[in-house]
């Protein structure tokens, strides 16, 4: 979220897509309503249903699951058409101006370099042309057939009103209507913010779903301003939280990358971070990646790294392969290559795709433990449920070890929301029964690992008997100490670099910011992004000041909001060239002739002129991306690719099945469907009556939404003899569910390429663990492949059939 839940409050229009906010994300949803009641927004849906968002909006639009990039990018082209561009904004602080290199192209759905054996491209050509002086080449006048702009231009061009009611189904007058609004926004003194959720990353090109938006957001002028932004609605209270710190396969806390093995070394492994500026005297942050490192490895290992070895860099892991996301682990433990599996506070078994090869890895495994504090079908996967869980125990040998956890509400601690605030809460009960918190059970294993690794040696101990682990009571560290850890502080005095007499920070204080971090071994700081949470003044997460001064909906002394509390990311380009704000009456920055001031801690330097250094000082451009450059596997700019499984062939590109560099394991090949055999689209959703899989324990919630169903038409029903509260059958290829049949007006029949596509909503919820009606979810159906960049499985778009079956009727 580059924004805040607050922030939407100062919007003019309101986009969803990929998510349903109002029922998703109630309480957050209170912010449209702010904007809508008190500025006049309007409220844009489009989503395959009519969503309960899609209730209260000013327009819905149908789309058909899997299509957005070509209805995002048929709205680029619209803004380019009409000249509804931000022009001050699109030219100074965005990379159209940017040549690129010769023999970049895009042909047949395909860039340039792409390996159809490896599934993977050559992205020599997807870069900049670089001068003599060894900066990128640019042309401000925007004419060089080569440059960022006229390639954009000349990539979007096929999709036209009429190629997107093609592609997606939304009908042409629709389209154009949601164009023209979004188009109006590429004024100065009107801001478009987009909300989206798992309805865009869980497909195999969400990241670039995102990426669609996030270039329409640009040329419109609308990141890094009030009412606009890029915002990731986390359904969980604390999914941003487990990103930030690092819970993902290939990353370390603050977004740094864990090695592989091609950087055997730390000087190997920093040549290729700290990125130096591309245009002169850009900031190109990243250029502190050393401190941030080296703190992170003093974190770890404290007085055992040191220079000599490198800050132990050594016994950081090296990846073998990019990542070991949740496919391939369930991927290695099919074949029979992992043998224990840690299962921390999730349920596999419902929430993973091909349910089926889900329960046949879980039963190779030799041990499996779950830390949960509720029973889970993960857990009780050997169990027969009949239908719900045919399985033959006898037949599963896995030693399943069940440790009771506490529940957030037992627990202290931070939460982070989605607009990064972390939020400090104090437990609302005491454990239950032989429930431990999550830090005990993980010091107990960590403790009794580093005890047996003392007593009987092994390849590789140091990693293990050297981490660093002094906390008050070692067997459960507190969570103060924790957050003490990641905000950082100072191994030995720390003095100012022009007067060495001068104490900055004493040693083992507590660091005001990452701006305080070392790259010489001086200061410990477990996630440099979190730097500033827990300083000497006190714990910034438990601040609940909410004053605001002017109504401008930062609220910057409520809580703590990574970075170094600010509320808007990138906010420089708040304002023009000059440093005066694009739209006076939501200043958010302006320049005074010798430093930013406003009603957020600058994203830039404060004394960073404003016509020098550009705003987005993470990149070394200076500048934002509308071409990624070799930064994503499956292209620099989105391009529209069907889901792996879907009702129409690619009409852009029909050779081309599913994202060309998706990762695919050969095995699952064999389990896709086609059209021919699985005639409708499915897509999977959530209700607000459920959590996830906490509430069906709880009787009332089950009671609100008592059984497992799937949503489809009227037409349907009616070509499928199917009634309102009958059951049906629902297969793909990888299995089939039974369930009840909720017949609506909510989904409409589209028309694609000429043909009608039906669409069969399923929810998540249901299981055989739990107060809830046994019942099935979309996993079981859903196919065994995931986004080309970050992994994550497409759960949104797949291929089944249906059919009514005898049983009970509503």
């Amino acid at each position: 979220m580059t924004n805040s839940w607050t922030d939407i409050k100062n919007t003019d229009l309101v986009v969803v897509m990929g998510g349903n906010a109002a029922e998703a994300h109630p309480c957050g949803f209170k912010w449209v309503t702010e904007a809508k009641a008190n500025r006049g927004a309007k409220l844009i849906v489009v989503d395959p249903r009519f969503t309960r968002t899609a209730s209260v909006a000013d327009y819905y639009a149908p789309i058909r699951q899997g299509t957005d990039i070509a209805f995002l990018l048929g709205v680029i082209n619209h803004c380019i058409r009409n000249d509804k561009i931000q022009w001050a904004y699109t030219k100074a602080f965005t990379n159209a101006a940017y040549v690129v290199k010769e023999g970049f192209g895009w042909q047949d759905g395909l860039f340039t370099g792409y390996d159809e054996e490896k599934r993977d491209y050559n992205r020599s050509t997807w870069d900049y042309e670089i001068g003599p002086d060894g900066y990128a080449v640019v042309d401000e006048t925007l004419q060089h057939p080569r440059c960022v702009w006229n390639l954009l231009k000349q990539h979007v061009a096929i999709y036209t009103p009429e190629m997107v009611e093609r592609i997606c189904g939304t009908p042409k007058d629709k389209f154009l209507k949601v164009a023209e609004m979004i188009s109006e926004c590429s004024s100065p003194t009107k801001t478009m913010t987009s909300m989206y959720a798992l309805g865009w990353t869980q497909h195999s090109k969400g990241s670039q779903n995102i990426r669609a938006m996030a270039m329409l957001q640009l040329i419109l002028g609308n990141i890094g301003v009030r009412g606009g932004g890029m915002n990731a609605l986390r359904g969980h209270s604390n999914i941003q939280g487990l990103t930030d710190i690092g819970l993902m396969s290939n990353l370390i806390p603050g977004y740094l990358t864990i090695p592989t093995e091609r950087e055997p070394t730390f000087d190997v492994y920093m040549s290729t971070r700290g990125f130096k500026p591309l245009r002169p005297d850009q900031m190109s942050y990243w250029q502190n990646y050393r401190k941030f490192f080296v703190s992170f490895l003093k974190s770890m290992w404290g007085d055992a790294a040191t220079p000599e070895n490198a800050f132990a860099y050594d016994w950081l892991p090296k990846l073998d392969v990019p990542a070991y996301d949740v496919l391939r682990a369930f991927e290695l433990m099919h074949q029979g290559k992992m043998n224990g599996y840690f299962c921390q506070g999730f349920n596999p078994l419902l929430s993973f795709p091909n349910r089926k090869k889900i329960t046949a890895a879980l039963s190779k495994l030799k041990f499996l433990v779950v830390m949960d504090p509720l029973q889970t079908e993960t857990a009780r996967f050997w169990e027969n449920h009949g239908a719900n869980n045919d399985v033959n125990p006898a037949s599963i040998q896995t030693e399943v070890i069940e440790l009771p956890t506490t529940c957030f509400a037992e627990d202290e601690g931070s939460l982070v929301n989605s607009g990064r605030w972390l939020q400090w809460h104090w437990a609302g009960g005491t454990p239950p029964g032989e429930a431990k918190h999550d830090a005990w059970i993980m010091a107990q294993i960590h403790l009794r690992l580093k005890e047996l690794y003392r007593k009987e040696g092994g390849p590789v101990p140091e990693p293990i008997v050297n981490l660093d682990w002094r906390y008050a009571d070692p067997n459960e560290p507190t969570p103060e100490e924790l957050a003490k850890e990641l905000n950082g502080s100072a191994v030995v005095d720390i003095t100012d670099p022009n007067d060495p007499t001068k104490v900055v920070v004493a040693k083992g204080k507590q660091l005001v910011s990452f701006a305080a971090l070392r790259d010489d071994g001086k200061t410990a700081c477990g996630c440099w992004i979190y730097s500033g949470c827990f300083t000497e003044a006190g714990n910034q997460m438990a601040r609940r000041d909410n004053s605001d001064p002017d109504d401008t909906g930062a609220f910057g002394k409520w809580s703590w909001s990574w970075p170094v509390n600010r509320r808007i990311l990138y906010n420089r380009a708040s304002a023009d060239v000059s440093g005066k704000p694009w739209d006076p009456s939501r200043k958010l920055l302006e320049w005074d002739g010798t430093k930013w001031t406003g009603y957020d801690v600058p994203d830039i330097a404060p004394n960073a002129k404003p016509d020098v250094v550009m705003p987005f000082i993470m990149n070394p451009e200076g500048v934002s991306r509308l071409f990624t450059r070799a930064m994503m596997r499956d292209g620099p700019f989105p391009s529209h690719y069907e889901p792996f499984e879907s009702p129409v062939a690619n009409v852009v590109a029909p050779k081309v099945r599913g994202n060309p560099v998706a990762r695919v394991f050969r095995n699952d090949f064999e389990q896709f469907g086609d059209a021919k055999e699985f005639p409708y689209a499915a897509t999977s959703y959530r209700l607000t009556e459920h959590f996830h899989f906490w509430t069906k324990h709880a009787h009332a919630n089950a009671v609100l939404q008592p059984e497992f169903f799937v949503e489809i038409s009227e037409e349907l029903a009616k070509e499928k003899g199917i009634k309102k509260g009958g059951m049906v059958r629902v297969w793909s290829k990888r299995g089939s569910v039974t369930a009840k049949a909720v017949v609506t007006k909510r989904i409409k029949p589209l028309i694609c390429d000429g043909k009608t596509v039906h669409i069969v909503g399923i929810p998540l919820h249901w299981g055989f663990i739990g107060e809830a009606k046994k019942g099935f979810g979309p996993n079981s159906l859903t196919p065994y492949v995931g986004d080309a960049n970050i992994e994550t499985p497409e759960y949104k778009a797949f291929l089944v059939d249906i059919e009514p079956i005898a049983g009970p009727v509503a």
